[in-house]
């Protein structure tokens, strides 16, 4: 599955450099296997009254991410690729989970040979307030972090077949939530919950689906840029919200309570008011309830 996935990515990568007029050389990497290892993690809390850091670079694969930790961080990596070997590295400041080797041959344009690869980071976030920064090159991800205590998140990577849910209210406010990301095919729920004062949203080729779901705590701005895609935004009924679009060769779709005004969208509600900004290319955009 995994091998398929990196496989798919790539060849959308290839097919993309084609349609846009720029060569990219796609060569085949040789990722050496080796028998499956289980290495435990468990980070415990730094016992501080500052933010902690808490940074995951990871290279490729699957990685899930829950609350519920007693300590940091704890789970399972599982990985048959020696040079994925996952390394802690800890300091006054923070914690950080690393692949062990940093110079592993893979970047988003590479299509590498890892038919019976296996890499899996499996983690619980605990309840310390928390700076989360997620590094990956070509990787499918199910994170879950609803209720965890976050006042920055950000998430960057090539190629990503990513879900990030928030399924409870973040109990302190963030100031910041950035998403970056190459060829992806990514969704967002339960964004209202995230708590932020300010999510930037910036993509490349994809399928992407925002869902401003849940309880809008402040006032909120949301830009987003998307280049060749199929974007999806949904706002509740009844949330105060302003979408400014700047859409170059793109198709517009509303359903629901969307007022417009020539390339403004509204809705009238009560609470805090989301003020959103797109910024798309070619591809579609639709606007739902």
């Amino acid at each position: 599955m995994l091998a398929k996935r990196l496989i798919l990515i790539a060849a959308v990568l290839s097919l993309a450099s084609v349609a846009c007029g720029v060569t990219i050389n796609v060569p085949e990497v040789d990722l050496v296997t080796g028998p499956t290892i289980t290495k435990d993690i468990i980070i415990e809390s730094l016992e501080t009254d500052e933010t902690t850091k808490v940074e995951l670079n990871f290279a490729m694969g699957e990685l899930i991410l829950n609350p519920g930790a007693s300590a940091l961080v704890e789970g399972v990596a599982t990985y048959n690729i020696q040079k994925l070997e996952p390394e802690v590295k800890t300091s006054d400041k923070g914690v950080s989970i690393n692949t062990k080797a940093d110079n592993i041959p893979i970047e988003f344009t590479t299509i590498p040979n890892v038919e019976n690869a296996k890499n899996r980071w499996d983690l619980q976030l605990g309840e310390d307030t928390m700076d989360l920064v997620i590094h990956s090159d070509v990787y499918e991800g199910d994170l879950e972090l609803g209720g965890l205590a976050l006042e920055s998140l950000a998430i960057s990577g090539g190629a990503a077949d990513l879900k990030v849910n928030f399924s409870e209210v973040n109990p302190v406010e963030m100031s910041a939530f950035t998403i970056e990301s190459g060829a992806s095919d990514i969704e967002l729920s339960g964004l209202a919950n995230a708590n932020f004062a300010y999510m930037s949203f910036d993509t490349g080729l994809g399928d992407f689906k925002l869902d401003f779901s849940g309880e809008l705590q402040q006032d909120a701005v949301v830009n987003i840029t998307a280049e060749l895609s199929d974007l999806v935004i949904i706002v509740p009924e009844g949330t105060n919200v302003q979408l400014n679009l700047d859409a170059e060769l793109a198709d517009i779709d509303t359903s629901g309570e969307w007022d417009q005004s020539g390339n403004r969208y509204t809705m009238d509600g009560d609470g805090p008011t989301l003020i959103i900004n797109v910024d798309i290319g070619i591809g579609d955009l639709s606007l739902r309830n």
